[in-house]
């Protein structure tokens, strides 16, 4: 599994950060981005995550 943040679609509200704090902080830019590339076990919290964002900036592929 890979994640991408676009950075361009991101508008810094948190909710990924706040939803999955072990896979997403908010950068130096402002944006969020990813902490880590190890996502075991992890895989239905990064789905809701990419469900809730409100500009669809996270793209996730298997």
């Amino acid at each position: 599994m890979k994640i991408f943040i676009e950075n361009d679609a991101c508008i810094s509200c948190g909710l990924c950060v706040s939803m999955c704090p072990d896979i997403f902080r908010i950068g130096e830019s402002g944006k969020s981005e990813l902490k880590t590339d190890k996502f075991d076990n992890l895989e239905s919290e990064i789905k809701n995550c990419v469900d809730a964002c409100p500009v669809n900036a996270i793209k996730v592929q298997e």
